[in-house]
């Protein structure tokens, strides 16, 4: 099939890509033209273990193409993929339509044959009506078919989750339009994806219910955590035996710094606006973002408290700074709130990453980064594993470490208490 797809993010460029290797001829599209150029030449803008390697290979078979020419993509194509971003507003938790509505509006002045408009963007309910509203302004009702199919990939496990997804939502009442995508999926399908086809309306709430409750499940296991800290109970063995109650899953069951990224946090708050423009009250999501922000106060405490509330002139390291391993997002991560207090507080900050420097920590007093784990932590009076990396799991810390009394704080849960102690490393945990 003839896909386009509008938006070399994360979702666009991922999903353009792996539909590309299934054998069908897409067009990845972006207004920014340095953008378009770098992807042609071989180079991601996005860290995704394994999308360079996709990239290179089906631009070669010229099944993958990337232009800044949205009319023309749209023209040569069947189905058109909106994949824009949807940030939240700037002085609201509302999410942010204007890319939406305005790849609509372009979108509709190259509509000249059938046309599935499918956004994959996470969006509010009763944005495809809108969707559909703008387009008929301009195209008749049976040049076009508005669908939604929201994707559910996680950053640095994206292109598994594309080709193994658990299920393929389809939000559409038309039968045609179905046929069509279940036939463009039928590849995922024939390898155990379900396929469901709902409402549009269903379709759009499926994806903020799904992050919603996932965030709840991140909120909740780190309200347990903090529970077991003043109890003296291993958060770990909780997780466990809750976790094997097949009704509630292991997964999403990790105590730790809390959720962050492009998802979680901007569709939480999204889904409560929606609530309250249909006078909905969603107590309970509310409550989980509310917690999710005081998070990070709640692991400060504990540094100061490891620190005997001596933080001034401390060299602290923090190894992993983005919010989650495999992925160079730093959107919302906890870090962000972490070390601009300890640097107020008169620490040294010293971070090494897998995924370079960033820009966020250049202004900031006292923050250096490191380019290896070694001279990160060389000096440190503590380490903070913050970021999940498979770098971090298997560090011998008395190597790398020149100073006898140093403290690592392991806000992953990665090392065992038992043979840290062992080991004489002076060890905390989150939940233990």
């Amino acid at each position: 099939m003839k896909l386009c797809m509008i938006g070399t993010g994360y979702v666009g460029l991922v999903s353009g890509v792996c539909f590309a290797d299934l054998g069908n001829d897409v067009i990845c599209v972006d207004k920014q033209k340095d953008k378009i150029f770098k992807l042609k030449n071989g180079k991601i803008p996005i860290y995704e273990p394994g999308l360079e390697e996709l990239v290179i290979k089906n631009h070669k078979t010229k099944r993958l193409n990337f232009t800044n020419d949205l009319g023309s993509a749209v023209r040569k194509s069947h189905l058109i993929f909106i994949c824009v971003g949807t940030p939240s507003k700037k002085n609201s938790n509302d999410a942010d339509l204007s890319q939406i509505y305005n790849v609509t509006k372009e979108i509709s002045k190259h509509i000249k044959k059938f046309k599935i408009i499918i956004t994959k963007s996470t969006v509010p309910v009763t944005t495809g009506d809108e969707i559909e509203k703008i387009i008929s302004r301009s195209v008749p009702k049976k040049l076009f078919s508005v669908v939604s199919n929201p994707e559910f990939l996680r950053e640095g496990e994206a292109i598994r989750d594309f080709i193994y997804p658990d299920r393929i939502v389809v939000g559409s009442s038309n039968k045609k339009t179905n046929k069509i995508l279940k036939t463009l999926y039928s590849p995922l399908i024939s390898k155990g994806a379900t396929y469901l086809n709902t409402s549009r309306r269903a379709a759009e709430l499926i994806k903020y219910s799904s992050n919603a409750f996932l965030a709840t499940k991140i909120t909740f296991i780190n309200e347990i955590a903090n529970l077991c800290e003043k109890t003296n109970i291993n958060v770990e063995d909780v997780s466990i035996g809750i976790g094997l109650d097949k009704r509630i899953g292991s997964r999403f069951l990790r105590a730790g710094p809390g959720y962050g990224g492009s998802c979680f946090p901007k569709d939480t708050r999204a889904i409560v606006v929606t609530g309250k423009k249909f006078k909905t009250d969603l107590s309970i999501i509310k409550n989980v973002i509310k917690s999710n922000e005081n998070r990070s106060k709640i692991l400060l405490k504990r540094v100061s408290k490891i620190l005997n509330n001596k933080i001034k002139n401390k060299k602290i390291c923090f190894l992993g700074v983005t919010f989650k391993a495999n992925t160079d997002d730093m959107r919302e991560s906890s870090s962000l709130t972490m070390i601009p207090f300890l640097s107020k507080k008169g620490a040294k900050i010293y971070y090494y990453d897998p995924t370079g420097k960033k820009n966020e920590f250049k202004k900031i007093k006292n923050v250096r980064y490191c380019n290896s784990i070694k001279s990160a932590c060389n000096s440190s009076d503590l380490i903070i594993i913050h970021t999940e990396w498979n770098d971090f799991k298997s560090l011998n810390f008395k190597n790398l470490v020149s100073k006898k009394n140093f403290i690592v704080y392991d806000m992953r849960n990665i090392y065992s208490l038992e043979k840290m102690y062992k080991n004489r490393i002076k060890y905390f945990g989150i939940g233990k």
